[in-house]
């Protein structure tokens, strides 16, 4: 190793278990602590992140990253180093623009809103959570005012998220995407029949939790390096490549909200306890980009999960399991429920021709919040107007409406459109995993997930960071970001499932 790396990486190391341990707290609000301590635990969440950011901006840092930066560009040959050099520069430059005191700030306002987002989504309010969003709307264009951007300054909150992807581009690729979109549902939703009925039982919730942890170690989830827990919104979260923790939500009258949801966490966790060991407590011991990250999430959910080669596998142990329910029902019938099309308000149980409707109307009232067009004021009703432009429906209520996703509570503004972005990818990886490896299909029904898992784990998962997104699609399919695949991968898996042309 050499000695610029040997230098920098006790820094590097320092700030890691900072912001991990951060996030370790961030976790523990949402699955264990107790609700009267949300504002003890803003505190404590502000003071560890500001003390990372001090530590991420220091100018021994500044120095340590020169040194490994021109190191790096004598000796090309040093993957890991020249890897380091790129990213922690992107990183230093962009916390450096902003202050230590605004990221305590931001980080206590977005902790604070995560908790009383929680509230009021349980007694569907908007008003308990109103002022508390509207004052993370306010510091996130702050942030975007501080990081700078070239055209929008919903931009520099995307970069975040995708790097060098604007709100431009975005536009273009989501107003192609939904005038195709439009045609195949219109087509489709009039047709379900009602085949989703089979999902709508009764579901005892301790048993589709403990069939959803036997799936997912199956597939290749390490409950040795994670763990599976509760909570309001789905989510998974990384303290380090041997921790890795996902949770999920039960809703015991409708299966594939556990179990799907649990599947497109475990894609997340899989992907973070697949990244190369050599890379842990750096900056490179995350995924590259949150499309990359979704790619994996929304491949193992859908096509994975919704194939007809893994329904047929997993059909008997849901037989067994929920005797009542599925006695009756057929793999092929199972099947055509868990595909079934039909316009629906909650994102995170879409169906996959839907949902980046779903995705589509978030970004576009983001775009509108940062170009003062809309106030948060404004938000549930203009959230359900576009839900009706969109899908059709009105939602009832603002929990099934405008509360019903964590993410603008925690700040995550720019973070949606990277769901299309993920659905896009995956279709890209999974064609040439097919190409490279196989009938995958036939392997699912055999229960052999490990061919696939090894080929992403070998393409995509052990990079990390030190690959770009763009690198790794360009790398393993010959191609840049495109709509292309995942378009024809729907038209046929629609056309085949309800018999007739898109």
């Amino acid at each position: 190793m050499s000695e610029p790396l040997d230098a920098i990486l006790p820094l590097f190391h320092r700030i890691s278990d900072l912001t991990h341990t951060a996030a370790l707290l961030e976790w523990d609000q949402e699955v264990w602590m107790p609700d009267s301590a949300a504002a003890s635990r803003a505190h404590q969440i502000a003071t560890l992140r500001s003390i990372a950011h001090e530590f991420a901006t220091s100018d021994e840092l500044a120095a340590k990253i020169g040194d490994l930066a021109e190191y790096a560009s004598a000796n090309p040959e040093d993957d890991l180093a020249v890897s380091l050099a790129r990213v922690a520069t992107r990183d230093f430059q962009q916390a450096t623009k902003l202050p230590t005191s605004f990221v305590a700030t931001l980080a206590e306002a977005e902790s604070l809103a995560k908790s009383t987002w929680r509230v009021a989504r349980e007694s569907d309010q908007f008003a308990l959570f109103q002022d508390d969003l509207a004052r993370v709307v306010d510091l996130n264009r702050e942030k975007a005012a501080l990081l700078g951007f070239d055209e929008h300054p919903y931009d520099a909150l995307l970069d975040l998220y995708e790097p060098d992807l604007r709100a431009s581009q975005v536009s273009t690729l989501f107003e192609a995407l939904r005038s195709e979109l439009v045609v195949i549902v219109a087509t489709l939703s009039g047709l379900a029949d009602g085949r989703a009925a089979p999902l709508h039982r009764y579901f005892e919730p301790d048993v589709q939790l403990e069939v959803g942890r036997r799936v997912v170690e199956k597939i290749g989830f390490d409950f040795t390096a994670g763990r599976q827990d509760l909570s309001s919104h789905p989510f998974c979260t990384t303290f380090s490549i041997t921790d890795v923790r996902v949770t999920t939500r039960v809703d015991e009258n409708f299966f594939p909200s556990a179990f799907y949801g649990l599947l497109h966490e475990m894609g997340h966790a899989l992907y973070e306890q697949g990244i190369n060991p050599r890379l842990e407590r750096t900056p490179l011991a995350d995924g590259t980009s949150l499309g990359m990250h979704e790619s994996q999430s929304r491949l193992w959910e859908n096509q994975v999960g919704r194939s007809r080669g893994f329904v047929e596998h997993v059909h008997p142990q849901l037989c067994s399991a929920f005797p009542e329910a599925l006695s009756t029902v057929s793999a092929g019938e199972f099947h055509r429920a868990v595909n079934a099309v039909t316009p629906s308000l909650i994102r995170v149980e879409a169906d996959e021709v839907t949902y980046n409707l779903h995705v589509m109307l978030r970004f576009e009232l983001e775009v509108a919040l940062f170009e003062d067009r809309l106030s948060v004021a404004e938000l549930p009703e203009a959230w359900n107007d576009l839900s009706e432009a969109y899908l059709g429906l009105r939602p009832s209520n603002d929990a099934e409406g405008v509360l019903q996703d964590i993410h603008w509570a925690m700040g995550g503004f720019g973070y949606f459109p990277t769901y299309t972005i993920g659905n896009l990818m995956s279709a890209q990886l999974f064609k040439k995993a097919a190409a490279d490896i196989g009938d995958l299909d036939e392997q699912f029904r055999a229960g052999q997930f490990s061919p696939l898992l090894d080929w992403l784990r070998e393409n995509v998962h052990r990079f990390g960071r030190s690959r770009s997104a763009d690198s790794i699609l360009r790398t393993v399919t010959d191609q840049g970001l495109t709509a292309a695949p995942w378009l024809a991968y729907i038209r046929k898996k629609y056309a085949d499932l309800y018999g007739t042309d898109l």
